[in-house]
């Protein structure tokens, strides 16, 4: 709140001076926040339509306009359907914008003793669970913050890259270097499926599953990527 009030004393002035127009929508965004705020409310709760508005909202760095996850602890029997305090978080958070996600910890620890993946699938079985706690927390958390994976692979070392959703070949190519970017040429593409089916790039080429792309591919969750570049 007191972000708001003392950016709008400095917008109102060059709003009401009739030529700033971003200082204009600027005030308006601090008007609406300031609203919110004193219902009680997080800056989440407040949704813009317009792409400038949601560019100047970010950039005021609000606490409560931040993503969050609660993430609820509760026992094995509610680990599959929760409980009624799971359900009163879900009210309490029901305005707020955010997520919620249900994981049993002592379960957890419990399967991470396990040695082997058969082991730890055929005890979340039991318990009525498809996939442990952990690996929903850590997709929950990349959906929040708009995050994906490409991987790249070779003879020694197969490695995961983290990027923001909607990011184009050259600029998914800078991650892993610089030079990748500057002197991108191509990005020979396999999908994670059919990596995972045919096992090497040689029988995904020979089988059609490999394709070229351009400066302007916009690199999917789980794509195999080979970058071609020239610096």
């Amino acid at each position: 709140m007191e972000t708001i009030e003392s950016r709008i004393g400095k917008v109102e002035k060059q709003a009401q001076s009739g030529g700033d127009k971003v200082a204009k929508r600027m005030l308006g965004i601090l008007q609406r926040y300031r609203e919110v705020l004193n219902q009680g409310l997080s800056a989440r709760t407040v949704e813009w339509d317009n792409k400038d508005d949601m560019k100047l909202a970010r950039e005021l760095f609000l606490l409560t306009n931040k993503p969050v996850l609660y993430v609820c602890n509760v026992d094995e029997a509610s680990a599959k359907d929760g409980n009624a305090h799971v359900e009163a978080v879900r009210k309490a958070i029901a305005a707020e914008n955010a997520q919620l996600l249900v994981v049993a910890a002592k379960t957890e620890s419990e399967i991470a003793e396990l040695e082997t993946y058969e082991e730890r699938q055929m005890f979340l079985q039991e318990i009525g669970l498809e996939e442990s706690g952990v690996n929903r927390l850590i997709k929950s958390s990349y959906a929040l913050l708009n995050l994906q994976t490409y991987f790249t692979t070779g003879p020694d070392e197969s490695r995961a890259w983290t990027f923001v959703k909607g990011t184009k070949a050259p600029q998914a190519a800078g991650i892993i270097h610089t030079d990748f970017e500057k002197g991108f040429i191509r990005a020979e593409v396999i999908k994670y499926e059919d990596y995972i089916r045919y096992r090497t790039d040689a029988a995904c080429k020979e089988a059609g599953k490999l394709s070229v792309e351009g400066k302007d591919y916009v690199v999917q969750d789980g794509d195999i990527l080979h970058f071609r570049f020239n610096v």
